[in-house]
């Protein structure tokens, strides 16, 4: 059982996501707006979109694994961090679409380098019982971070700000992020440096599981196109007011549940809370292909933030019960990578299939792969941390 003094481990963590997150935040809603201003279509939002989560996520493999067979994990998450927060101060100056890709590249990486050692220092910082819980509260936090950016993101618009003012506001909040690392306690001391992941180490469960995971991710493209899909239902000056707004309610859903989602994963099983998420996004994308109206918009982005509490802290959590303690960081990663190569065919096929033949089409695409991957998951496989 690890030290209960590690446990606040969890809480300085979730302080630097939610302060990374605002300022993350900020950006997220506002880019593919700033994209379409450069004469980006979706294709080019799928590209950025697939590249920049995708590509930085074989980063993943690379640093859980590093961060085994170093015996620590602090250095590469606070490294990770300070990535980001390079990307965003940089991003001000992006005058094309392909600056874009680059800069927003590179501040994904950080995520790439920072997101395995800090979930596996989540999971040896609370024991088996209590690991959905520490999953959600930091989710939670981390969503909280979100609702504030996104706000800002609007309050910040609606003030006149220009695009390139409102990044600079972000990548300085990036780096007061780093603060909290000061009081972070490293907390994993790896066995021998010759850890090395193989497949054989991993157990059929956990291969199963991170199939049936792609799948889903396969469905699960870019947050910009739910964004563009709104966005395309009004005109003028709500074109862009409207969209950010509806992201605060997708954040606001998705901030509020994530730690009592996690609490109940801890109770009934990760499987069937990832099941009801799977089976919640085909439905929610069914409606996003068929939506017509602000109020259906406002259900639809409710659900899509109840989708993110029911599966994100959930996925992590189930990974790193289905990981042997020595490799839990490398199979975090193996994690992130398959789910990173996924995201860069699901956002370039989802840009394709809206530019070839509609919104619809695409959103049609996510449910059929979510609806796939909930069906997967039922019929077969082993539960842990029930």
């Amino acid at each position: 059982m690890p030290d209960p003094k590690t446990s606040k481990n969890i809480l300085l963590l979730g302080f630097v996501s939610l302060l990374n997150d605002i300022s993350s935040e900020i950006i997220q809603p506002v880019l593919p707006l700033f994209i379409a201003s450069l004469g980006g279509g979706s294709l080019v939002v799928g590209l950025i979109g697939g590249i920049s989560e995708g590509l930085p996520s074989l980063l993943k493999v690379l640093a859980g694994c590093w961060s085994d067979r170093l015996g620590k994990r602090k250095p590469l998450v606070v490294a990770g961090y300070a990535l980001s927060a390079l990307g965003k101060l940089f991003l001000p100056a992006a005058a094309s679409w392909q600056q874009v890709f680059l800069l927003k590249t590179l501040e994904r990486s950080g995520k790439g380098v920072r997101s395995a050692p800090r979930d596996a220092m989540i999971s040896e910082s609370a024991d088996i019982s209590n690991r959905g819980r520490g999953f959600g509260l930091h989710r939670a936090m981390d969503s909280t971070g979100a609702v504030i950016g996104s706000i800002l993101a609007y309050l910040l618009w609606q003030g006149g700000l220009s695009y390139s003012s409102i990044f600079m506001v972000a990548g300085v909040l990036a780096l007061l992020a780093l603060l909290p690392f000061y009081r972070v306690r490293e907390s994993f001391r790896a066995p021998n440096c010759e850890i090395r992941l193989k497949l054989s180490d991993i157990s059929p469960d956990l291969r199963r599981f991170l199939l049936i995971a792609c799948l889903f991710a396969l469905g699960n493209f870019s947050y910009m196109f739910f964004i563009l899909r709104a966005q395309g239902l009004f005109s003028g000056a709500e074109a862009v007011a409207a969209p950010l707004l509806l992201y605060v309610l997708f954040n606001l859903v998705y901030a509020a549940l994530a730690m009592p989602i996690g609490i109940w994963s801890d109770r009934v099983g990760r499987k069937k809370v990832l099941a009801l998420g799977y089976a919640l996004f085909a439905l929610t994308a069914l409606g996003f292909a068929t939506v017509t109206s602000l109020a259906g918009l406002i259900a639809l982005f409710a659900l899509y933030g109840l989708v993110y509490a029911l599966v994100d802290g959930s996925e992590r959590a189930y990974i790193s019960d289905l990981s042997p303690g020595s490799l839990r960081g490398s199979s975090l990663g193996l994690y992130y990578g398959a789910i990173g190569v996924t995201a860069i065919l699901s956002s370039l096929l989802a840009g394709a299939l809206w530019a070839w033949w509609g919104a619809e089409a695409t959103f049609l695409f996510g449910a059929g792969a979510a609806a796939l991957a909930a069906v997967g998951l039922v019929e077969g496989g082993t539960e842990a941390g029930a």
